[in-house]
């Protein structure tokens, strides 16, 4: 099957205190733990994008300090039912109030398994390991994470 048509997700990656922000889901069917963003939408600018999505999934404006990676290999989507190539660009940003996040202390911690059911979590960078991640690019950007954010 060819693919035709390109799928560009923002995310952001926030680190406080030593913890980094994981986002839990239950999208297209599957439980999926990655980092929080999404989908750029037609007419929007990365960051543009990256600050709606922390607007509608965490009610907060964000700062972005810096970027940390962009897709630089052929990575094919593996959900979607049209094939398409996925590229992800990787942000460090920071919140204005980290007391308003609504964390939970458990990962997909939902009141009910239905689709777009969502849930946060605070885990220690130590803590954080490709295998977590649900998805391939998530998993590369694990070490870039680590090295400019362990001490």
């Amino acid at each position: 099957m060819e693919i035709k048509k390109f799928n560009i997700r923002v995310y952001g990656i926030v680190v406080h205190k030593e913890h980094i922000l994981l986002t839990d889901e239950f999208r297209l069917g599957m439980r999926m733990t990655k980092f929080p963003g999404g989908g750029l939408e037609f007419g929007e600018g990365t960051a543009d994008c990256l600050e709606r999505e922390f607007r509608e999934e965490i009610g907060q404006n964000i700062e972005i300090k810096g970027h940390i990676y962009t897709t630089d290999y052929f990575q094919p989507t593996r959900l979607l039912d049209e094939p398409q190539q996925l590229i992800s660009i990787y942000y460090h940003v920071e919140l204005k109030d980290y007391q308003r996040v609504p964390v939970s202390r458990k990962a997909f911690d939902f009141r009910e398994i239905k689709d777009g059911a969502q849930s946060f979590r605070w885990i220690h960078l130590a803590d954080l390991k490709k295998e977590i991640l649900t998805f391939p690019i998530d998993q590369k950007v694990v070490d870039l994470i680590k090295e400019k954010f362990m001490t």
